[in-house]
């Protein structure tokens, strides 16, 4: 069954809801039944700002560009180029990699519109996420998107050494539109996305993208 398209954001990721609460549940508890532990309530008070914050969850509009393949993440690019076969590709591509970082938005969204037509977890380790071993090694859910133009175009959530929860909303069959939110990576990773080798890519290394937004390569 498809899920509703989530292109516009509330103003937190569900997923950040129960931190947020438990957060300032501590701080309440602390200020009302121990007045005089007022800095530790200020401090668990600033920890529910802190992860209000971190699970921001922005409005997004993708560009309308015909064949555009949109950043599913926030971050740096830290690797842009070829791709050899692999878990999720059964032919020689092409790969971008984007790191996020503790401070930047951390909902994923689709980087095309199109069917799933897989969703393949595998366990792994928990390496640094920017060094691109992440991509072979650490534990990592793969998303195949087929466009309606027949295409193949899949996202991969890597989980890094802090981030240690992968979320993915999709399962195999679903439709999904380019902007979607589709999940998130808690506490900093990096997401690759894998394109065709036809495709061109647009960003180099280091460049800074916005999930939804930024377009990272164009299918022919």
């Amino acid at each position: 069954m498809s899920r509703e398209t989530e292109q516009r954001g509330g103003v937190i990721a569900p997923e950040g809801v129960p931190f947020v609460l438990s957060a300032a549940a501590v701080a309440a508890a602390l200020y009302f039944l121990w007045p005089k532990s007022l800095p530790l309530a200020v401090c668990a008070l600033l920890l529910a700002a802190f992860v209000a914050w971190f699970f921001r969850n922005p409005e997004r509009i993708p560009p309308a560009e015909p064949g555009a393949v949109i950043s599913p993440a926030d971050g740096k690019i830290v690797y842009c180029g070829d791709c050899p076969p692999g878990r999720y590709n059964e032919e020689t591509g092409k790969k971008v990699s984007v790191f996020m970082s503790v401070f930047d938005v951390h909902v994923n969204r689709a980087p095309v519109s199109g069917k799933v037509v897989a969703v393949r977890y595998n366990p792994g380790k928990f390496l640094a996420a920017n060094v691109d071993k992440a991509s072979l090694e650490n534990e990592q859910n793969g998303v195949v998107i087929e466009t309606p133009g027949g295409r193949r175009v899949s996202y991969v959530q890597i989980a890094g050494l802090i981030a240690r929860r992968i979320v993915c909303d999709l399962r195999e069959g679903d439709a999904v539109n380019q902007g979607q939110r589709v999940g998130m990576i808690r506490f900093g990773s990096r997401v690759d996305v894998i394109l065709p080798s036809s495709a061109t890519l647009r960003v180099g290394l280091g460049d800074r993208v916005r999930a939804g937004e930024s377009v990272v390569g164009v299918l022919p």
